[in-house]
């Protein structure tokens, strides 16, 4: 589904990315593990077109779409989820998706809007309160259904699991199941909770400074066993 190969990119003259190699298949959740500052939030940044790809191969379904703008990108069916959210605060629930949805034109935007919430139990309560007024982890629900509002085949999540209470994470984990199921979604899930990644991967890759270095099965237990010690990380 999704492709680069020696793609490099970042921030002016200052690449972030180094020659990465990366795939991502059909139905797949690829989990992406690495320490601050190793390029994993430059890495969705790249795929979705937020910032330009300076050399590589960037392949979406096949089709080179390093030079498309990111509305483009959308329109292809790649969807992001940002850290920190992202939600417009002073917009309403209901506004912040029929936003999202409006790329579908605006008839068509509140019947995809009553799809979404189909998905989404504990945000009809919500429709009317600002976006600033939720806690954390309403936010990332809101945030989460904002981006499935443009029907994305596959779903870049960066970090779902900062500032929310743990009590949430285990909710979390079920409804991103649940969607994965419904909707045959692929996703590319940047996170450091190791727990939450290994829940919800198939995969799991290590990035080092904007390369990846290693990759293991995240139901195998002894390979991921070695991945997480040679990275450095605990638990």
């Amino acid at each position: 589904m999704l492709e680069l190969q020696g793609v490099r990119g970042g921030y002016g003259r200052i690449n972030i990315l180094d020659s990465i190699a990366l795939r991502v298949d059909d139905g797949e959740v690829l989990g992406v593990l690495g320490h601050n500052g190793m390029g994993k939030t430059t890495l969705l940044r790249a795929i979705v077109g937020e910032i330009p790809v300076s050399a590589g191969e960037l392949r979406w379904q096949g089709e080179s779409i390093a030079r498309l703008p990111t509305h483009r990108r959308v329109a292809r069916g790649i969807g992001y989820v940002p850290q920190g959210r992202r939600i417009f605060p002073l917009l309403s629930v209901r506004e912040n998706l029929l936003f999202a949805a409006s790329v579908h034109g605006g008839r068509q935007a509140a019947q995809v809007v009553d799809e979404v919430l189909a998905d989404f139990p504990a945000l009809p309560r919500l429709l009317e309160r600002p976006g600033g007024l939720l806690s954390g982890g309403e936010q990332q629900i809101l945030a989460l259904a904002r981006c499935l509002c443009t029907r994305p085949k596959l779903v870049l999540l960066d970090e779902p699991t900062e500032g929310i209470q743990p009590s949430i994470i285990e909710d979390m984990v079920l409804l991103l199941r649940s969607l994965r199921q419904r909707h045959q979604l692929s996703i590319v899930l940047v996170e450091q909770n190791l727990d939450f990644l290994r829940a919800l991967s198939d995969r799991i890759v290590v990035l080092e400074k904007g390369r990846t270095v290693r990759e293991a099965r995240a139901s195998d237990t002894a390979a991921m066993a070695a991945l997480v010690e040679s990275a450095e990380f605990t638990g």
